[in-house]
């Protein structure tokens, strides 16, 4: 009998994700800002590459507060997360509950050449918990997935939780990739900028 994956597919994993969005705004960077995108299309989607690494949770936090109405789903790396632990504590201390930010853990930096990150360099030493710090830093809600079953299962659920929630997905990383931004940036955020001023 063979064992179950440590880690679920990273595309099954983002289509939760969409099935589930409705008309939340949603922020993705660097990997999942290559994947959303080919697999859907959303006025609300703001895919932003450029030099973005750990920035998800400023951007994201900025149109939730500007947006009090409106849900709003950032999509980060460990990578990203690990750039830009403090905007935990930033996204709590703002009062903010209209914010979701999930997580993909795969361990490394993905889009620059699959680095490792510290944090999976340091699990021979001790466990990186990125759940558990959110927790620490004051999250409504907080959950970790490792398996795909259970989180095509609990995430409507989830998302119906008190906000500020926090998400980490155990995800595979991807071996065969590039990193193309998903149509000229002007274009994108007329869009966008169109969009969030009819919400």
């Amino acid at each position: 009998m063979s064992r179950a994956p440590s880690r679920m597919p990273l595309v099954p994993a983002l289509q939760v994700l969409i099935v589930l969005r409705e008309e939340r705004i949603v922020v993705t960077t660097m990997g999942a800002a290559r994947e959303w995108p080919k697999l859907a299309q959303h006025a609300l989607d703001f895919h932003y590459v450029p030099s973005a690494m750990g920035e998800a949770p400023a951007l994201g936090l900025g149109l939730a507060l500007s947006k009090p109405q409106r849900e709003v789903l950032i999509v980060n790396g460990d990578g990203g997360m690990l750039m830009n632990l403090g905007s935990l504590v930033t996204i709590v201390a703002s009062g903010c509950r209209n914010i979701t930010l999930v997580v993909l853990e795969n361990g490394i930096f993905e889009v620059t050449g699959g680095q490792q990150t510290a944090a999976a360099r340091a699990q021979a030493r001790a466990q990186v918990d990125l759940a558990g710090m959110a927790r620490g830093a004051g999250f409504a809600n907080v959950h970790a997935f490792q398996r795909l079953d259970a989180w095509q299962r609990e995430a409507a659920a989830i998302l119906e939780q008190p906000g500020p929630r926090f998400i980490t997905l155990a995800v595979e990383p991807v071996v065969d990739w590039q990193l193309n931004a998903p149509g000229p940036m002007s274009e994108r955020l007329a869009r966008f900028k169109a969009a969030l001023a009819a919400v």
